[in-house]
């Protein structure tokens, strides 16, 4: 049962994001969490630990990103 939690609930976290990113509502993905709690915490919990991991990665990537774009132009204007 776990995995199904887990599978629907980074599901859920990955259209919240995408969702809140399109919208503007940063607070779209807490709302979400907090609906969620009112009826399963579990699925409360699954669903925040996916959005936070899926979060991180995402500004991960994006410090990556920056940082290629920046040596890149380094490079260019050398």
């Amino acid at each position: 049962m776990s995995a199904i939690i887990d599978k629907l609930a980074d599901d859920l976290a990955k259209d919240a994001i995408e969702a809140a990113t399109a919208l503007g509502d940063e607070e779209l993905v807490v709302d979400i969490g907090k609906h969620l709690a009112s009826s399963s915490t579990t699925a409360e919990e699954a669903f925040m630990t996916a959005a936070r991991v899926r979060m991180a990665l995402i500004r991960a990537r994006k410090l990556l990103e920056d940082r290629i774009d920046a040596a890149a132009a380094k490079l260019d204007a050398e």
